[in-house]
């Protein structure tokens, strides 16, 4: 139930943080003052930079709801990797069952959604960059190759995630091998399959 709640509210604030700017924070009111706007037809060059205003996009997305939570998640796993490390580096344990092996997996797990988070601050890093550029360097010159390539980061993370869960954790892979069977094969992966009896002479 926690579970299915948190899913749920990180879809709100999402939602909620896309829709800021349909909800009226752009560069509507500041075009139609400098006359940039076809006034007849309210007509307007729909790029990202003149439609998108840069302080929402620093202040209020970057610096809000991407920045701070990439900040925790980074002190969570240096904490997490600190206390597996220091339990692997226990001689003696109070139980009879294989320390190394349980936070052996630990370890793995981590260091898989560690791999996540490396490749989400390198994805979406140098487009926040570029956009506190633009506004507190409104003069400052960037190539139109750099916009390109930042953008392609950002849709870039969103393909490579599933691949690295696929690879480096058990339990999407099996999942998504259950996908791949039941919608593109049409097999029905949790079919289960009949057992065969083999027939007995109780007469000799």
């Amino acid at each position: 139930m926690e579970t299915g709640t948190a899913v749920v509210v990180c879809w709100l604030v999402s939602i909620v943080v896309g829709l800021t700017p349909m909800l009226g924070w752009n560069n509507l009111q500041r075009l139609r003052d400098n006359g940039s706007l076809v006034t007849e037809d309210l007509l307007v060059t729909c790029q990202f930079e003149n439609v998108i205003s840069m302080e929402y996009m620093v202040y209020f997305n970057f610096f809000g709801w991407v920045l701070p939570p990439l900040v925790l998640m980074l002190v969570i796993y240096a904490e997490i990797f600190y206390m597996i490390h220091k339990q692997l580096n226990k001689k003696v344990t109070a139980s009879h069952t294989d320390p190394s092996r349980y936070f052996g997996k630990e370890l793995k797990l981590a260091k898989s959604l560690a791999l996540v988070l490396f490749l989400f601050a390198v994805s979406w890093l140098p487009l926040h960059i570029l956009n506190c550029i633009t506004l507190f360097c409104p003069t400052c010159e960037k190539p139109m190759y750099l916009i390109y390539i930042a953008i392609l980061l950002t849709h870039g993370n969103s393909a490579v995630n599933p691949i690295v869960y696929a690879f480096r954790i058990k339990k999407f892979r099996t999942a998504f091998r259950k996908i791949w069977e039941h919608y593109v094969l049409c097999h029905d992966p949790f079919e289960q399959k009949p057992v065969e009896l083999e027939s007995v002479n109780l007469y000799g």
